[in-house]
């Protein structure tokens, strides 16, 4: 979930033999930050139209019935989750070129926490007004959830997509102590991939928890596409890079397939695959500067606001929704699109007055130190 960067140029020369390839030149991606945001409302349509539970007593009906159509659609909305992953590996990887490995934490730090105080602060605050949609929140509940470890502690969770948030958090942990601590270098990256990727499959028959949960086998194959798909970016395609990003993609349509259909058998297990090969595939048109010309201005906004209203749309949309549809009697498919307008104003309040401003306060606020100590080796 973090803002890109860079586009394709001139291919390079190829590059000698025991060398690493040759970086392209780097300019701007919009369109990853397009691609953003419509994974978010992938999964802001599943959200609101594609499953049960409270959403439903927000209708006062199921959604299926209001929204027939759409809600065929809408139960693949979850995918773009995964979606988000692929992009992430792309991105952080692309980020985290050149730093060290304090930049990096102050990046994610900086990146993450600011958006996500406030949307819990808010959802908090809803969860009393309106107890009738999420009941309220109790106060040890609230302040462990400030730490976003709260899934590992077994706490209950306040916003419910933050458990992507730890999976994403633990992708970082990871690439930062793998890759990132002894500087990110082409030939690192593919190792980290290749490893990751044999310890993913393994996980499978290990039957340790443990090892699942640092090495998580069900989302590993997104971020590994994604990391290898901003190789070939960076340096040009190359028959390793794509052969990990056919592995990846051909582990991640079986992941998802077992997770999203197996459950759910109302899904259809081959649009499944077509939506995970569909992500993989946008990624792909990015990393070979086939979006060049999506260079609208628009598109930076777009990518600024999906952070911020990933982490508001779910428990506050239903709030909407049960004040439009159920207190004013507002039709449905004029209060799914207020709904999904509002929490996008909500997001661009949270960036504006939030981001902006805390973001690169917080930073500059964890570079400080006293003494004038430095970490040389960790860039502290």
């Amino acid at each position: 979930m973090a803002v890109s960067t860079p586009t394709l140029a001139a291919v390079p020369a190829p590059p000698t033999a025991g060398t690493a390839p040759a970086p392209r030149p780097r300019g701007r991606l919009l369109a990853l930050d397009g691609l953003r945001l419509v994974a978010a409302l992938m999964v802001c349509v599943y959200h609101y139209t594609g499953r049960g539970g409270p959403v439903s007593a927000s209708w006062h009906g199921s959604p299926g019935h209001l929204f027939p159509t759409l809600s065929r659609a809408a139960v693949y909305g979850s995918l773009g989750v995964q979606f988000f992953f692929v992009i992430s590996g792309f991105v952080i990887c692309m980020s985290s070129w050149g730093r060290t490995l304090g930049d990096f934490f102050r990046s994610r730090v900086a990146r993450l926490y600011p958006a996500y105080w406030v949307a819990l602060v808010l959802i908090t605050v809803a969860s009393l007004a309106l107890p009738a949609v999420v009941r309220p929140v109790r106060l040890d509940e609230f302040l462990v959830n400030l730490t976003m470890l709260q899934q590992p502690m077994g706490a209950t969770r306040v916003l419910g997509v933050c458990w992507t948030l730890w999976v994403e958090v633990r992708f970082y942990a990871l690439f930062a102590l793998l890759v990132v601590l002894r500087g990110v270098t082409h030939r690192r990256v593919v190792l980290f991939a290749c490893v990751w990727t044999l310890a993913a499959v393994l996980c499978h028959s290990s039957g340790n928890e443990l090892l699942n949960q640092v090495v998580m086998p069900e989302y590993a194959p997104f971020f590994i596409g994604g990391l290898a798909l901003y190789l070939i970016h960076r340096f040009g395609s190359d028959l390793l890079a794509w052969g990990i990003v056919a592995m990846s993609w051909l582990l991640a349509q079986s992941e998802a397939t077992r997770g999203l259909w197996g459950p759910h058998p109302h899904r259809d297990p081959y649009v499944v695959v077509l939506v995970v090969t569909v992500a993989f595939a946008a990624v792909a048109a990015v990393a070979l500067g086939w979006t060049r010309r999506a260079s609208w201005s628009w598109l930076v906004t777009a990518g600024a606001l999906t952070y911020p209203f990933y982490l508001v749309h779910e428990h506050l949309g239903w709030f909407v929704i049960r004040v439009l549809h159920r207190g004013l009697g507002l039709p449905a498919w004029p209060t799914l699109g207020v709904t999904v307008v509002s929490m996008l104003l909500l997001a661009w309040l949270i960036h504006r007055f939030v981001e902006t401003p805390f973001g690169p306060r917080l930073k500059r606020a964890l570079k400080g130190r006293k003494l004038g100590s430095r970490s040389p080796r960790l860039g502290f």
